[in-house]
C-alpha cells in the first residue's frame, strides 16, 4: 500500500487563460490509453475536448468549472484536475491547488508570463504546492522558450531550470533534446504517440551543452553526490533526476519542460516529468487542527490504516444527486463505512463512491489515503472535513475571494420565478465565489461575483439547466438622505370622527446628528406631553426615518428634541401623539434642507507600473479621489475612494486598460453628499419612476 502511495500524483494544471491546459490534459488522456481518439477545445467534429464536458464550455471554448480525471504512465497512477484560466473562475483554481500535491503551470512560449500565471503562481505559493513549468505553443510564430523562463525568474520569483532545449522553433519545431540523457526526442506517428530517440543535431549540440552546464549548476546546489559527481566526472541520469526531485519537492526548483500539445510534441517527457519530479502523498507534510485542542494543529498521517481525515473541495448537483469530491489526507473509507462531517457532527453513511473520469463515473468499492474520489447524496458545503467517529479534525479550508461585481436578476414569469429560486440555492452551494441576496429596500434580488463573464455564465446555466427565463440589470445604489441644518415643528394632530377623539400636539427642533444615527432627547418640562405618551412621539419619529421626502430612501444622522407639547384628557393616546410625530416630521423635514448622500467605496487597485497613469486616470473619470500611492518598482498599489454607483463594471474596464494584470478590492467608506448635478437627476429619475408606477 505504501509503493501504491509512493507511485501516486495528484497534479492540477493550471495556466492563463488560452495557454492550452485543456489541449494538454486531452494529449495526457490519450497517450496513458484514456481515451482512444483526440478531440480539439472547438473542434470541428463538434465533439469538444474530453474535461470541457459543459455544453457552454464546449460551444464558447472555454474551460468553467474544474474538470477530475485519472490516468496512468509507467506504474504510476495520476489524479488529473484541469482548471479554468479565466480570472471570473478563480475559485476553481483555488480549491483544486487546496488537495493537489503538485502542478503543472503552463506558459504560451509567445505570451510567457501573463495575468493569470501571476495570480496562479500565488495561489501556487498560498497552498505551498510543488511545481514544474511547461512552455506550450512552441509551434507558434514569435516563440520564444528561453524568454518565457527569464520572465519566470524575474516576474514568478522562481528558479527556472531548463530541462530540454527545441530542436527548431515555431513551424520548424520537430522535437526536444532531454537535457539528462543528452538524447534528441522526436514524437513520431499520427498522433505523435511513437517516440524516437536519436542524436543531437549537430547546430544545437553547442546550446544543448551549455544549457546543461546550467542545469548541473542548479541541480547540484540539493545534491552533495551530485556536486561531487560533476567535479569528477561521473555525473549519472539517476543522481541528476535525485537532485532535481530534490529540489522540485522543497518548492526551490522549477523544471521546466517544452513543446506543443497541440502539435503532439513533448507531452510524454512532461509526463515523465511529473511522475519523476512531482511529490506523492507521502512526500507532502499536511496538517488538521484539532478541535477538541482549541484548534491546535496536528500532522496527518499518511497511512490507510489511521482514521479517516477527508476534505470536501467541491460540489456539483448532478440530477441524481448532490456529487462531493473529496480528498483523502489519512485513512481508507469503503462503501458502508459511517463518516461524521466535523461542522454539524452529523454522521453520514457512505453509498454510492466514484472515481471521475471528467462527466463520467467509475464506481469504486474504497479508497485510500491520497485518493481523489466523490460520493453521492450527502447534504454538506464546500470546505466541510469528513472523520472517523473518533476524531473531531477540521481541515483549513480554501482562500475565497470576496466578489467584485454585482447585478439585479429579474425573473420574467411565475414559472421562471421558483426554478430562478431553485438555480440559486444550487449555484451558491456549489460555487463560495458566487453570492446572491433580496435587497430589503429596493425588493431586488441580487447577484455577484467575480466578474461580468462569471455572471453571463450563471445566467445562461438558468435559461439551460433550470428553464428560467431571466433578465439581467444594474442593482439600485443603496443612497441615504440626512438634513444639513435647524429646523423647528409645532403640529396638533386633531381628529374628531364620533365617539372618543385624536389629539395630541408636538413641538421642538430637528437637527443633524454628529454621530450619524438617530438621537431623541426629551425636554418637555410640567407634563405638557404626559410621561407615558413620549415613547409613543419617540417610535412616530423614527417611523419616518426608513423612506425621506427627498427621493424615498432611509435618513442618516438626525437629533429630533421634543420641547412642548399639548395634550388632552380624554382624546389623547399614544396612537394620537405617534400620528402628531409623524406629522410634525413630515412639517420640517424639508425646511431642514436635507441633501443626498452616496456610499463611497475603499478602493484599492494593484497591477504593474507601467499602467499607472492609466489606472489613475480611469478612477478620476469616476469621481474617485485617489489618496496614496505606492510603488516597489514592479507593482504599483492604488488606494482611492470612489462612489459605488461608479463602480459597476470597472473589473471590465480595468482589465481592457491593463491588459488583464491588475486586480482590485472594494469595502465600503463611509457615506458622502451627492453633487448637486447628480442630486437633480436622481430626483428626476425617481419622478419618473414613481409616475410609471402610479400609471401601472
Amino acid at each position: 500500500m505504501i509503493d501504491q502511495m509512493r507511485n501516486l500524483r495528484n497534479i492540477g494544471i493550471s495556466a492563463h487563460i488560452d495557454s492550452g491546459k485543456t489541449t494538454l490534459t486531452e494529449r495526457i488522456l490519450y497517450y496513458t490509453k484514456r481515451i482512444f481518439a483526440i478531440h480539439e477545445v472547438k473542434g470541428k467534429d463538434g465533439v469538444g475536448a474530453t474535461m470541457d464536458s459543459m455544453e457552454l464550455e464546449r460551444e464558447r471554448g472555454i474551460t468553467i468549472a474544474s474538470a477530475a480525471t485519472h490516468c496512468e504512465w509507467k506504474g504510476h497512477r495520476i489524479n488529473i484536475i484541469d482548471t479554468p484560466g479565466h480570472v471570473d473562475f478563480t475559485i476553481e483554481v483555488e480549491r483544486t491547488l487546496r488537495v493537489m500535491d503538485g502542478g503543472i503551470l503552463i506558459l504560451c512560449a509567445v505570451g510567457g508570463v501573463q495575468s493569470q500565471s501571476i495570480t496562479v503562481d500565488r495561489q501556487m505559493n498560498r497552498y505551498e504546492v510543488p511545481r514544474i513549468a511547461f512552455v506550450n505553443k512552441c509551434d507558434r510564430s514569435g516563440a520564444d522558450p528561453y524568454r518565457v523562463v527569464e520572465q519566470l525568474r524575474q516576474k514568478l520569483n522562481q528558479n527556472a531550470v531548463l530541462m530540454q532545449v527545441p530542436i527548431g522553433l515555431e513551424g520548424k519545431l520537430s522535437g526536444v533534446v532531454d537535457l539528462v540523457s543528452m538524447k534528441a526526442i522526436y514524437f513520431e506517428g499520427s498522433s505523435g504517440e511513437e517516440i524516437r530517440e536519436g542524436e543531437i543535431p549537430s547546430e544545437i549540440i553547442e546550446e544543448a551543452e551549455g544549457t546543461r552546464e546550467a542545469l548541473l549548476d542548479a541541480a547540484s546546489m540539493f545534491s552533495d553526490d551530485l556536486m561531487e559527481a560533476v567535479f569528477e566526472d561521473r555525473v549519472t541520469e539517476d543522481l541528476i533526476h535525485e537532485a532535481v526531485r530534490k529540489g522540485t519537492v522543497s518548492r526551490e526548483l522549477t523544471p521546466v519542460f517544452l513543446g506543443s500539445a497541440y502539435k503532439n510534441i513533448g507531452v510524454q517527457s512532461l509526463l515523465d516529468g511529473a511522475t519523476r519530479y512531482l511529490p506523492s502523498p507521502t512526500d507532502v507534510k499536511n496538517w488538521a487542527l484539532d478541535l477538541d485542542k482549541n484548534g491546535e494543529g496536528v500532522p496527518l498521517e499518511c497511512n490507510p490504516d489511521s482514521p479517516v481525515v477527508a476534505l470536501a473541495f467541491k460540489l456539483e448537483v448532478t440530477p441524481y444527486g448532490q456529487l462531493t469530491y473529496l480528498r483523502l489526507y489519512q485513512g481508507s473509507i469503503e462503501k458502508g463505512d459511517v463518516l461524521v462531517i466535523t461542522r454539524t457532527r452529523k454522521k453520514i453513511k457512505v453509498g454510492r463512491l466514484v472515481r471521475m473520469h471528467a462527466d463520467q463515473m467509475e464506481d469504486v468499492t474504497n479508497a485510500h489515503t491520497g485518493d481523489i474520489v466523490a460520493l453521492f447524496g450527502v447534504d454538506c458545503y464546500s470546505g466541510d472535513t469528513f472523520t472517523d467517529r473518533r476524531l473531531n479534525y477540521s481541515m483549513s479550508s480554501m482562500f475565497v475571494p470576496e466578489p467584485v461585481i454585482s447585478l439585479t436578476i429579474t425573473p420574467e414569469d411565475n414559472k421562471s420565478q421558483s426554478n430562478m429560486s431553485r438555480a440559486l440555492n444550487r449555484f451558491t452551494r456549489e460555487d463560495p465565489t458566487f453570492r446572491s441576496h433580496v435587497d430589503q429596500e429596493s425588493g431586488e434580488t441580487i447577484v455577484s461575483g467575480m466578474g461580468e463573464l462569471h455572471l453571463e455564465v450563471y445566467g445562461e446555466r438558468m435559461r439551460r439547466e433550470f428553464d428560467s427565463a431571466v433578465s439581467t440589470g444594474l442593482p439600485q445604489v443603496a443612497y441615504r438622505e440626512a438634513i444639513t441644518k435647524i429646523a423647528s415643528f409645532d403640529y396638533i394632530h386633531k381628529k374628531q370622527t364620533g365617539g372618543a377623539g385624536q389629539y395630541g400636539r408636538v413641538a421642538g427642533f430637528m437637527e443633524p446628528a454628529e454621530s450619524g444615527t438617530y438621537e431623541f432627547v426629551n425636554k418637555v418640562r410640567g407634563g405638557a406631553i404626559p410621561t407615558e405618551f413620549i415613547p409613543a412621539v419617540d417610535k412616530g419619529f423614527q417611523s419616518c426615518l426608513g423612506k425621506g421626502q427627498l427621493i424615498g430612501f432611509p435618513i442618516l444622522g438626525m437629533k429630533v428634541t421634543v420641547n412642548d407639547g399639548k395634550s388632552h384628557s380624554v382624546d389623547s393616546s399614544e396612537r394620537a401623539f405617534s400620528a402628531a410625530a409623524i406629522g410634525a416630521f413630515k412639517e420640517a423635514y424639508m425646511k431642514a434642507r436635507p441633501v443626498i448622500l452616496e456610499p463611497v467605496m475603499k478602493v484599492s487597485v494593484e497591477g504593474p507600473s507601467e499602467f499607472q497613469g492609466n489606472v489613475m486616470s480611469s478612477i478620476n473619470q469616476r469621481r474617485g479621489i485617489i489618496t496614496s500611492s505606492t510603488e516597489d518598482g514592479v507593482l504599483t498599489t492604488i488606494e482611492a475612494e470612489v462612489p459605488l454607483a461608479k463602480m459597476f463594471g470597472y473589473s471590465t474596464t480595468l482589465r481592457s486598460l491593463t491588459q488583464g494584470k491588475a486586480e482590485f478590492t472594494m469595502e465600503f467608506s463611509a457615506y458622502a453628499k451627492v453633487p448637486d448635478s447628480i442630486a437633480e437627476e436622481l430626483k428626476s429619475e425617481i419622478r419618473k419612476r414613481s409616475k410609471g408606477e402610479g400609471k401601472s
